[in-house]
């Protein structure tokens, strides 16, 4: 039997924020794909349409510009549209795992590339994210310790608030999973790295969209927010300049990460 070729390349692209995001994604994606010989492309999209939610429109709108898989997060049911699209397996589309099993979607799928194995699963922490969700710690162990033996590599975007509860899971899944990304607080970070039992972890891919902004909130709103007690809606910034954050990693032929770097690009 022919031995699998687990070398590959992955694309993990930050939480994708309302058209800036998508702009970004289409401009820079394709070239990227081809000059850096991408195989898969990973993209966290609870805040793709409108800044909260998914829509028909926007997925397939990065479906076109090269996203093959798709992660979520607490924003993700915010559009009408998101429950079909997520109950919809031919799209590639999961939630986190440790929702109520009645929630619509799926926490995890698996996906083949090359006749590599892969699967990806949704996390979603607990620490001060005013979500009633199950421990995402148990959650994450139970699909490992069911489904891991059909997969050649394992990803894990966990979807957290908190860096201490990210480097907790980190360290949890070290040696277990392929790699944990953290996502949700859309700002990256510079701690990238292959932990002691050989995962690859970051704490945050950080954020695809407007930067001239607070997550990609008009920045007026948010000061107001934090010096006035008279609540403001959020009105996502469309001017200004736009980044791309992701993180490449490259597999080896065993299926672990051993070459990684941050892929930051500017557009106008």
């Amino acid at each position: 039997m022919a031995t699998k070729d687990k070398e590959l390349t992955f694309l993990f692209i930050g939480d994708i924020v309302a058209r800036p995001g998508r702009q970004v994604v289409k401009e820079l994606l394709p070239k990227l794909k081809e000059d850096l010989s991408i195989d898969v492309v990973i993209a966290n999209v609870e805040n793709l349409a409108g800044g909260k939610g998914i829509t028909n429109s926007t997925i397939y709108e990065m479906m076109s510009a090269g996203v093959d898989l798709f992660t979520g997060g607490n924003h993700i049911f915010f559009q009408e549209e998101s429950q079909e699209l997520l109950n919809d397996e031919s799209l590639n589309i999961i939630r986190p795992a440790n929702y109520s099993e009645d929630t619509p979607g799926r926490g995890f799928l698996f996906y083949e590339h090359n006749g590599v194995k892969i699967l990806l699963i949704n996390i979603e922490g607990q620490a001060a994210m005013n979500n009633s969700v199950d421990n995402p710690f148990t959650k994450v162990d139970d699909i490992q310790l069911e489904y891991a033996k059909e997969a050649d590599i394992t990803i894990v975007d966990f979807h957290a608030e908190l860096t201490s509860e990210k480097r907790a899971m980190g360290y949890f899944l070290d040696g277990v999973v392929t790699a944990c990304i953290g996502t949700h607080t859309h700002v990256p970070t510079a701690d990238a790295q292959i932990l002691p039992r050989g995962t690859f972890y970051v704490t945050d891919a950080g954020m695809t969209g407007n930067i001239d902004s607070v997550l990609g909130v008009k920045k007026e709103i948010i000061i107001d927010r934090f010096t006035s007690p008279i609540p403001k809606r959020f009105i996502w910034e469309y001017d200004g300049e736009k980044a791309l954050n992701s993180i490449l990693f490259k597999t080896d032929q065993s299926g672990k990460v051993v070459e990684f770097r941050r892929i930051d690009q500017l557009i106008a």
